[in-house]
């Protein structure tokens, strides 16, 4: 009987706090994050940054993915104003502009003071930033191309993997790089290209995985991408070819979105991107530069960024994108 007493007061303690419990759960605030897979896997910087950022926000930070930031933003374009998102992780300068005439972004109200490159955006906030390039193994391509026309007149057995346009930001980085360095000529390399081109992927890891295996002697990456091999690996063989011609950026932001019940967590979540903690932890885990300079916490393996630097803006980007991409892919059939 005594222990029949005691199961009872148990059962009634449990009942008493079970809801209490539930109750709280239910109170602590989620912010729905949109990103990339690799942003969000275990390797990237989403997990380090989602237990840096819930230690101080009272919160829950729920990552959705999506294959790349392309495809990212077709789902907050597809969800529109019911999506579920408070924050996009992972959009960059070539689809910042798409994004913007969505109407979908709020002003993002950062004081982005400090940062290592000049900002003026009022909706986007950027996280790292990167130039694309073509990465080699100095072991089996001991005198790379330096330019593109250098890579058009290399024998046709001469292979390059690149991303497709439409699907993958590396592959979108690739058309405007040809053409902020080529004009009008752009249509010219795109076809001097083809014979070269291996295949051209969906994606960066479908096509980074084509070069390690072998079938190509080099793959449109980044600069980046050998500090990747250096520090992760201990591997010095993978360089960037150091085309004449520039390099186009990169810089990949967040935006919060303006059907966002959680605004002011979102907006404290992007104050975090570009502070010193969240800054240190991209280097090793996203393989980009940090937009504010953390010192010796960057990795002497990612040297300095490209001396030349090609640019476009975003009213050519928006004006011209399509047809750039459309003429590149015309080119390659």
């Amino acid at each position: 009987m005594y222990s029949f007493n005691r199961f009872a007061l148990a059962a009634v303690i449990c009942a008493l706090a079970f809801p209490t419990l539930a109750q709280d759960k239910e109170a602590k605030p989620v912010l729905d994050i949109y990103t990339y897979d690799s942003f969000a896997a275990e390797w990237g910087p989403g997990p380090q940054l989602k237990a840096g950022f819930e230690k101080t926000c009272g919160c829950t930070v729920n990552f959705t993915t999506a294959e790349d930031a392309i495809s990212t933003l077709r789902k907050v374009q597809l969800e529109g104003a019911a999506t579920k998102a408070d924050v996009v992780v992972g959009l960059d300068t070539a689809t910042s502009g798409e994004a913007r005439a969505t109407g979908l972004f709020a002003p993002h109200g950062q004081q982005l003071n400090g940062l290592v490159l000049p900002w003026t955006d009022v909706e986007f906030v950027p996280f790292d930033y990167g130039y694309f390039a073509y990465v080699y193994n100095k072991e089996k391509t001991p005198n790379p191309p330096t330019s593109f026309e250098e890579l058009i007149a290399l024998p046709a057995s001469f292979k390059i993997v690149i991303e497709d346009p439409r699907s993958s930001t590396p592959g979108l980085g690739n058309v405007f790089w040809i053409a902020a360095a080529y004009g009008d000529r752009a249509p010219e390399i795109w076809k001097g290209l083809k014979p070269h081109v291996l295949t051209m992927t969906r994606g960066w890891s479908e096509a980074y995985g084509l070069f390690l295996d072998g079938q190509a002697d080099m793959v449109l990456s980044y600069t980046t991408s050998p500090a990747y091999h250096a520090i992760a690996e201990h591997d010095d063989k993978y360089a960037y070819a150091r085309f004449t011609e520039g390099f186009i950026p990169q810089v990949e932001v967040a935006g919060l979105l303006k059907s966002s019940d959680q605004a002011e967590l979102g907006r404290k979540f992007l104050a975090y991107l570009v502070s010193p903690e969240a800054q240190k932890v991209i280097p090793t885990t996203n393989w980009m530069y940090p937009v504010i300079d953390i010192g010796a916490d960057l990795p002497a393996a990612f040297g300095t960024p490209p001396g030349k630097v090609l640019a476009l803006d975003e009213a050519s980007i928006a004006a011209n994108s399509r047809a750039w991409v459309d003429a590149a892919l015309a080119a390659l059939q």
